[in-house]
């Protein structure tokens, strides 16, 4: 079983804290079976949290078994004790996998770990972590920044974004969607492996009018649409579809329509061992070379790669 320690530092944001707590241990494999093993440890025996106090069942040295480190924001930029860095530094060298929260970055750049790799934190905090860590390079653009072993995300929501990004990534997209249906998230911001960066489309409000064409949009991803067909089950004319998309999405209708289409192959690929070629015709592309072309651009690497990377075992 996957072992996930989160490290609860004073001043810990209680939020991204309980984040990883609900996900991870709710999260089962196909037989039913829990698919990680959760520990909260602490530097000290009492944590200060802010608002109430914590006392973690296992301290630094359980950092050392454990096969993921979460590192939960905190309220202010304390410096870290050197005792903590030094336990992150040594699991690191162990291959273990650290994965910071929203300001949890500030954490996993004082170990110099993100040293020449691109990282990201909360927006607000960006430029902070920049000026302070120099050698790393900060995004403040997207949602999470995937190098392999060291991963960041943004703020809070991010985070979620993360571990279900984690999850897929250990166990493939059933779990994922499994451990996503549970925290009532959606599985639809693309994903990639090492260095591969995700940026998302801003969500549409809920009860909007746009809610029920991007419905539509996604149940008919595969047809061969043209902007007249979605402006017709819309029931406006093809400028106001044009116009209400991107005031609500900041796309357009038919770029909304290739996202879906490359999440529906993102699935097939992980889900099937359906040839490329047949999975650029089942979602909806008129070639298999545009297929490749546009999802390259929009996960960041090529199909057979993300099959290698993310299709599911067993």
């Amino acid at each position: 079983m996957h072992t996930v320690a989160i490290l609860a530092l004073d001043k810990v944001v209680p939020f991204d804290l309980s984040t990883p707590i609900e996900v991870f241990t709710r999260t089962r494999l196909p037989d039913g079976r829990p698919a990680y093993r959760v520990r909260i440890c602490g530097a000290t025996p009492i944590v200060d949290a802010g608002m109430f106090t914590l006392r973690p069942r296992w301290g630094l040295a359980a950092l050392a078994e454990a096969d993921t480190i979460i590192l939960p924001g905190c309220q202010d930029l304390t410096p870290v004790p050197e005792e903590v860095l030094d336990a992150l530094r040594k699991a690191a060298a162990d291959g273990t996998r650290l994965a910071s929260i929203c300001s949890g970055a500030f954490i996993l750049a004082a170990t110099g770990l993100l040293d020449g790799l691109r990282a990201t934190t909360h927006w607000l905090a960006a430029d902070t972590l920049a000026r302070l860590h120099p050698a790393v390079d900060v995004d403040a653009d997207v949602l999470y920044v995937d190098n392999g072993q060291f991963l960041t995300s943004a703020g809070a929501a991010a985070g979620l974004d993360l571990c279900l990004h984690m999850i897929r990534r250990d166990h493939g997209s059933a779990v994922a969607a499994d451990a996503a249906r549970l925290s009532v998230m959606p599985l639809e911001r693309e994903g990639g492996q090492a260095q591969f960066i995700v940026h998302d489309q801003p969500p549409v409000p809920r009860g909007s009018e746009l809610e029920p064409v991007l419905r539509w949009l996604e149940d008919n991803a595969g047809r061969d649409l043209t902007l007249e067909d979605v402006a017709c089950q819309a029931g406006m004319s093809t400028r106001t579809l044009n116009r209400r998309f991107r005031e609500q999405t900041g796309t357009t209708p038919l770029q909304w329509l290739l996202r879906a289409r490359v999440r529906q192959a993102q699935y097939l690929l992980e889900a099937t061992d359906h040839p490329v070629d047949r999975i650029a015709s089942q979602v909806g592309f008129g070639s298999p070379t545009a297929f490749r072309e546009r999802f390259k651009r929009v996960v960041g690497t090529s199909p057979t790669s993300y099959r290698a990377a993310f299709q599911q075992s067993g």
